[in-house]
């Protein structure tokens, strides 16, 4: 089992497969930034396996496909089969903002793809076009559509709470999400990056207060992906919505998780600087062993936890840079 050097089990590998998105949310990507990772930077299909593989044989199970917005990697449902049949891979995912999974719901589903995560911030179209930078919200919702027929479950919602934003919201985006089946997952916005910083910090410790008076929600049990979300259930147990807290209540103790940028970079803490460039070990003919004990080492660098509140202005890198 791959472990850290305070114990941590790191069994969850984010993987993202491209820096490039079709939206510029407020939080995440700056309207009209260019900065991005030229493609022969990118790792080939054939090194991407090949560091999953490493990262199996070493006691990962769990892979997310992140980005960016992963859908944009043309082939990306090969690339899904590829790493859905890796022995040790037990569980592939995806997060998407869904602007264009009405195409590739079922070719994802056939690849191996278990779960999937959708970006929706609001289900106010001209709010959701303000957050995101354009007229996303019929695109969205067809792809979850697409995703349901396409039998995903769960299919879960993640919704980056901002006071002043999309506050107002949130009650109607649970009632939603309940109706439909999806499990919703509430995120408090992270100083990473410029945009990170900017963005309205809302505590999510009101929210769940109101929210458990609402819909009679009871602490819930049963682990849903192995993320950081803390989960209340309805009563009847048929629904679940999750909360995400970087901020008032940091998971740091119980982080399993480690990310790899589309160039080969493994970033070891999303607050913190700390990685491995994993690139010049795959093209300068390093073998399977070298690669697993670079892992080893990278993953016994991993900090004990972020500096959100102590020292925001610390990553400079945008969301999408780092993998989600």
């Amino acid at each position: 089992m791959l472990r850290d050097r305070f114990g941590r089990s790191i069994d969850y590998l984010r993987l993202s497969v491209t820096d490039r998105c079709d939206l510029r949310c407020t939080y995440c990507l700056p309207a009209g930034f260019k900065g991005f990772e030229e493609l022969e930077s990118w790792l080939m299909f054939d090194e991407i396996e090949r560091v999953v593989a490493a990262f199996a044989r070493l006691g990962t199970s769990r892979v997310r496909l992140t980005g960016g917005e992963p859908l944009l990697r043309r082939g990306l449902p090969l690339l899904a089969a590829r790493l859905s049949s890796l022995p040790g891979i037990r569980d592939l995912s995806l997060s998407t903002n869904g602007t264009t999974l009405a195409r590739h719901a079922h070719a994802l589903r056939q690849a191996g793809v278990g779960r999937i995560n959708v970006s929706l911030d609001s289900l106010d179209r001209s709010c959701m076009a303000s957050i995101t930078g354009r007229d996303s919200l019929p695109l969205v919702l067809a792809g979850l559509r697409a995703a349901q027929e396409a039998g995903f479950e769960p299919i879960k919602i993640n919704m980056v709470a901002m006071r002043g934003v999309n506050e107002s919201e949130i009650e109607d985006m649970a009632a939603f999400c309940i109706e439909r089946g999806f499990v919703l997952r509430l995120i408090e916005a992270m100083p990473v990056g410029d945009t990170g910083r900017g963005a309205s910090f809302l505590s999510l410790a009101l929210v769940q207060a109101r929210l458990r008076e609402r819909f009679a929600l009871v602490p819930q049990a049963v682990e849903l992906g192995g993320g950081p979300a803390r989960y209340l259930a309805t009563p009847d147990g048929r629904a679940s919505i999750g909360f995400i807290t970087p901020m008032s209540q940091h998971f740091c103790a119980t982080c399993n998780r480690v990310r790899l940028g589309v160039d080969g970079t493994l970033y070891l803490c999303l607050g913190q600087d700390d990685s491995v460039a994993l690139r010049p070990l795959l093209r300068g003919g390093a073998s399977d062993g070298e690669l697993e004990a670079a892992i080893r080492a990278a993953v016994e660098r991993k900090p004990q936890r972020h500096e959100f509140e102590e020292r925001p202005e610390k990553v400079i890198r945008f969301m999408a840079q780092t993998g989600g």
